[in-house]
């Protein structure tokens, strides 16, 4: 392909310029801008915040150039100018408690330069206060005050509590000017990965729209159905060609890989624009988003909060619960969700909960991949390769061989997890099928202990019940007396009834047995 993709781009001028591909997203920045004052918007990394806070920057900087030929430009009539205050947290690491200031000052030196140094020896609040004040003093305009991921100091300061509450404290006094100042402010926008609750960043700006989860603003960052078909057409039409397949199939691929984001419940279904770009870009489908994360923080948070994996894929939450992430070192999920490895899956209206599940294949199989060497005894470097093996075991119908691969991931067993060795097996053996689920057919269900799996392959079928601490025979007879394998007595494939017990004492599976029954029971 010909054209240019903004690959880590994310300034709107260089894009336009540049002859770059371009969603137009300019009819929601210009409702944006006429509807209302002061806004936080919450998105998963690298979802365009950053160029959407370029767009507005370029939209308050008067410079209609830029949006020739898009929606805005017909929209907008008068094209003033305004003074703009633009705050990026996203330029440094935030390794002591000295960072904070240090960046807060590089902005503010910046800005009194231009505007005048009066209160240089003032605290970082009472300065930008006064910029504030002082600017619409020289210019006659009210200020624009654009913060591009607020939060990544306290990101960053996940896992030491005095550090992060030192940052929390700082960046409330700073982020309270802009309410002190309301009479001097024309627009502001605060954006962000997480959202960390009123009652602690945000409490001193209580007049905050939150418009993370606003139906009217559910597609401004990312890519939609439409959007994708609209403006890519001789991309999907390409990367077909490149593979074989049809418009039709690519269009169901990339949906199957990249799409199912939602962040409102009737939002329609949002595409991952980074991992798009890339594939384009490329002609070649890749993890590219989770690739460029490594969610190690999350995992330990799971870990820490002893969570069942199981939940996961279909967690109940309220409205409430994803609202802010100060408690989530008691629950992952708020953070889970906002970071873009779960999002809307369902709405229940009666109840006003959310059912949270992983977006596409990309997230589904790239955290699965990503957990199996955090939780099971592997090297980290090794998870492709055992699966692939393991595949190739159940593929072949080699029993023996795919569990005796399973018990090696129970090896060694630390001691700690003495205590939680059942749920310990139910989250690697949820992790392990899960992975299979993406190469064979994987029905997987747990429940008051008791674990049982289908597996389906185009030869063969499993049927298996693990126990904890019982016996394979009594896992087996369980299989015989439920009757498990009776919807398959008329299948062709080969069937294969599986009793496995798990032993806490050595911690690990102890035994298993195989029945072998083609068409019968």
């Amino acid at each position: 392909m010909d054209r240019l993709y903004p690959i880590g781009i994310q300034t709107f001028e260089e894009i336009r310029e540049g002859g770059y591909c371009y969603v137009d997203k300019t009819a929601q920045v210009y409702r944006l801008a006429r509807g209302g004052k002061y806004y936080f918007l919450s998105r998963p990394r690298r979802f365009g915040k950053s160029l959407l806070i370029s767009t507005l920057e370029a939209y308050f900087q008067g410079k209609k150039e830029l949006f020739t030929g898009l929606a805005l430009e017909e929209l907008e009539k008068e094209w003033t100018e305004y003074p703009i205050l633009h705050l990026d947290l996203n330029a440094r690491n935030y390794l002591d408690t000295a960072s904070l200031p240090a960046i807060l000052n590089q902005h503010l030196e910046k800005w009194e330069a231009l505007y005048g140094d009066e209160k240089k020896d003032r605290a970082p609040e009472e300065r930008f206060a006064y910029l504030i004040e002082k600017i619409n003093q020289i210019t006659g305009k009210n200020v624009v005050v654009l913060v591009d991921e607020y939060d990544k100091p306290l990101l960053q300061a996940i896992g030491n509590a005095a550090r992060q509450d030192d940052y929390r404290q700082q960046l409330k006094a700073f982020y309270g000017v802009l309410k002190s100042k309301d009479a001097y402010i024309r627009f502001a926008l605060l954006t962000g990965v997480t959202k960390f609750s009123k009652v602690s960043v945000f409490s001193d700006l209580n007049n905050l729209q939150d418009i993370s989860m606003s139906p009217r603003f559910a597609t401004l960052c990312g890519i939609t159905e439409e959007e994708l078909h609209a403006n890519f057409a001789p991309e999907i039409r390409a990367l077909g060609a490149q593979k074989g397949q049809s418009i039709e199939d690519t269009k169901k691929i990339l949906k199957e890989w990249y799409d199912g984001y939602h962040f409102t419940p009737d939002s329609p279904d949002i595409y991952n624009p980074f991992s798009l770009l890339n594939v384009f870009s490329n002609l070649r489908m890749g993890s590219y988003w989770f690739d460029t994360g490594t969610p190690t923080f999350l995992v330990e948070l799971l870990k820490r909060n002893h969570y069942d994996l199981y939940r996961m894929a279909h967690e109940e939450v309220t409205e409430d619960m994803l609202g802010g992430i100060d408690g989530m070192e008691d629950n992952p999920i708020p953070v889970l969700y906002q970071s873009g490895y779960l999002t809307l899956k369902g709405y229940d209206e009666m109840f006003n909960t959310y059912t949270l599940g992983f977006p596409n294949r990309e997230v589904e199989e790239g955290f699965t991949r990503f957990l199996l060497p955090r939780y099971a005894t592997m090297r980290t470097g090794d998870t492709a390769f055992q699966i692939n093996n393991f595949v190739r075991e159940v593929r072949q119908g080699d029993t023996d061989a795919f569990l005796r691969r399973l018990q090696s991931f129970f090896a060694d067993t630390p001691y700690e997890l003495a205590r939680d060795l059942e749920l310990h097996y139910q989250n690697v053996l949820f992790i392990v099928f899960k992975l299979l689920g993406f190469y064979v057919q994987a029905e997987y269900h747990t429940s008051q202990g008791r674990i049982d799996l289908v597996l389906k392959t185009q030869d063969y079928i499993y049927v298996m019940e693990f126990k904890l601490d019982g016996t394979a025979e009594e896992a087996l007879q369980q299989i015989e007396d439920k009757q498990y394998a009776l919807p398959f007595a008329t299948d062709p494939r080969k069937v294969y009834k599986v009793g496995v017990n798990f032993n806490n004492e050595i911690r690990n599976i102890e035994k298993w047995l195989i029945k072998e029954s083609t068409n019968s029971l």
